[in-house]
């Protein structure tokens, strides 16, 4: 991955890990292409802990359900509009919701973007 990108998918990373600790209430899910931001950030675990104690008072643990899939085409459309909720600008070509995509080939399941 180049840095251009990976800086993308860190930004998104990071915006999806924020609204993630402060909206416990409903399931979300990262897309596929922004889900490794997240486990780059938890190899650091220092600062992983750090960034989620300052921000949410607890360290945001990455539970991966098994069985329910939470990365169909709903789950991202409500995790992408929590995070544009919270103020922050979503990089739609990473989550799969492009105005060029097909679904169900590009609901951050597939390669189809």
């Amino acid at each position: 991955m180049d840095r251009p990108r990976a800086e993308r998918v860190m930004d998104q990373a990071l915006a999806f890990i924020d609204m993630a600790g402060h909206r416990t209430d409903v399931p979300l899910s990262p897309s596929r292409k922004v889900d490794p931001g997240w486990h780059a950030f938890i190899l650091h675990s220092h600062e992983y802990a750090d960034f989620c104690h300052r921000r949410f008072g607890a360290f945001l643990h990455h539970n991966p359900l098994k069985g329910q899939r939470l990365r169909d085409g709903v789950a991202i459309k409500r995790t992408v509009r929590a995070i544009e909720e919270m103020g922050y600008v979503v990089d739609h070509e990473l989550w799969g919701t492009a105005a060029e995509c097909n679904a169900p080939s590009c609901c951050g399941d597939g390669d189809g973007c």
